[in-house]
């Protein structure tokens, strides 16, 4: 048979999406500025009201303690002078602190020499105390010191609460507060360029993987997010260009395993339609081209089986089985075409019950798969072994069957892609007899389906050994992933 070309399949894919307008605000520079900014202005707000209070309170406090300094040397003058001296001193003093905005007032006897001083200080420094604090004098909201000095007699100063303290600090705040907005915008500016770029490589890197570019590689650099980031994008290019090295390889063995019937059934036809074949040769040219019509209708069958896996509807009718009879049904069957290439067939059951829950006919279409393809591979005077035995002394352990054989058996490496669509028939293509590729594949999907587990390794007769655990009661059925 002539080698069939080779012919590069193009990359099947999603267009790339154009890319979106970015909206103003909706960028991550955008939101980053004004985060920073927000942070900035919430920083000076907490400051202003904390610092605010403390430096109004500081200022009346430095205000109280000069006006008592006054009152005690008002007191000391008015205390130690001659009656005439007295009077004399205490005019000058008075119009001293009256030029500072100091009130003066004067008790002699009890009585306060001007009105507006509220009562009770009155009272409390003709009594002999001594009075400082913040007090309503004559309706306004002032600082009071007041001094007793002998025979009720007194003296008090009063100032006016220091007036548009508040204002003045608060409008002192303007500068802080520009300040630390124009360093939150620099900082918000500064940091989106730093967060974005990464981001904007990534996105650069994802929509060339969508355009189908798989060699493009994104650079890991820290900090660790960013750099998980590039990991993930450069391990699902790098997987994606796999995926489709083996889809390609896949594609390209099915299309031969489809080609050679179809060329075997196109030659026969058309030498049945140019008269060359013989009365006596149609018979035997119908079977050869009906057997290559069956093998052709398996590997569609297959391919059918494969893709509906993925479905979500796969139907499945899980029921109570024995799989030790199910096994012995089975020998009926291979037992005679094992025979006539002469191979020897083997069953290994107990004699009691094999408890498994599962669908009786996917798991009959999962062993008779095994089977071809030990048939397949091993030679005239070899084993095929068909067992069926329980996972464990416990009946709710399951059950498990078993297909080994005396063919050549399979590498380490092989185990590991053994139920990979087209990895074997890809490796040993032109060495040994190989089938389509897609058996064990869809062995693989039936399993687990089932809610089985499935597993390839080495026989005891020198071949490969394929294991299956079936479950023992009820299985959520799922999607594979």
């Amino acid at each position: 048979m002539p080698a069939q070309p080779t012919v590069a399949l193009p990359v099947i894919g999603p267009r790339p999406a154009s890319p979106r307008r970015r909206r103003p605000g909706r960028t991550l520079t955008a939101r980053a500025v004004f985060v920073t900014c927000a942070v900035a202005l919430v920083s000076v707000l907490v400051t202003a009201l904390v610092a605010v209070p403390l430096a109004v309170r500081g200022q009346e406090r430095r205000d109280q303690e000069a006006l008592a300094a006054q009152a005690r040397l008002a007191a000391d003058v008015l205390r130690v002078r001659a009656p005439r001296q007295r009077d004399a001193a205490g005019e000058r003093l008075i119009r001293q602190l009256q030029d500072q905005d100091i009130d003066v007032y004067v008790i002699r006897a009890g009585a306060v020499d001007h009105a507006g001083l509220p009562r009770q200080v009155v009272n409390r420094v003709a009594a002999g105390n001594g009075v400082s604090g913040r007090r309503l004098v004559a309706g306004e909201r002032a600082l009071v010191e007041g001094r007793p000095l002998a025979g009720g007699d007194g003296v008090v100063l009063t100032r006016p609460a220091t007036p548009g303290l508040w204002g003045r600090v608060v409008r002192g705040l303007w500068l802080p507060l520009l300040a630390g907005l124009a360093a939150g915008l620099a900082a918000g500016m500064l940091l989106a360029r730093r967060l974005a770029r990464p981001i904007r490589v990534a996105a650069t890197a994802a929509a060339r993987l969508s355009a189908g570019d798989r060699a493009v590689r994104v650079p890991v650099e820290p900090p660790d997010e960013v750099a998980e980031l590039a990991l993930a994008l450069n391990g699902l290019a790098a997987a994606l260009a796999t995926s489709e090295d083996r889809q390609r390889e896949f594609l390209l063995s099915v299309s031969h395993e489809l080609r050679t019937p179809l060329t075997a059934i196109r030659g026969y036809a058309e030498a049945l339609a140019d008269g060359v074949i013989d009365a006596d040769d149609t018979p035997r040219t119908g079977r050869t081209m009906l057997a290559e019509a069956e093998h052709l209708d398996r590997l569609v069958r297959d391919l059918l089986a494969l893709a509906r896996l993925e479905a979500a509807d796969f139907p499945l009718e899980p029921v109570p089985v024995d799989l030790a009879r199910l096994a012995a049904d089975a020998e009926h069957t291979w037992a005679d075409r094992c025979a006539a290439v002469g191979v020897t067939f083997r069953l290994e059951i107990p004699d009691g019950v094999v408890p498994a829950y599962t669908d009786p006919g996917r798991i009959r279409q999962v062993v008779d798969g095994l089977l071809e393809n030990a048939l397949r591979v091993v030679p005239p005077g070899a084993p095929v072994v068909l067992a069926a035995r329980p996972a464990g002394a416990d009946p709710a352990a399951g059950g498990i069957l078993e297909v080994r054989d005396g063919g050549p058996g399979f590498t380490d490496d092989d185990l590991a892609v053994a139920f990979d669509r087209g990895a074997l028939h890809a490796r040993y293509r032109g060495v040994r007899k190989v089938g389509s590729g897609l058996g064990l594949a869809l062995a693989a999907g039936l399993v687990r389906r089932l809610g089985g587990e499935i597993a390839a390794g080495h026989a005891a007769e020198g071949g490969a050994a394929f294991t299956v655990r079936l479950p023992a009661g009820p299985y959520l059925t799922r999607t594979p992933r």
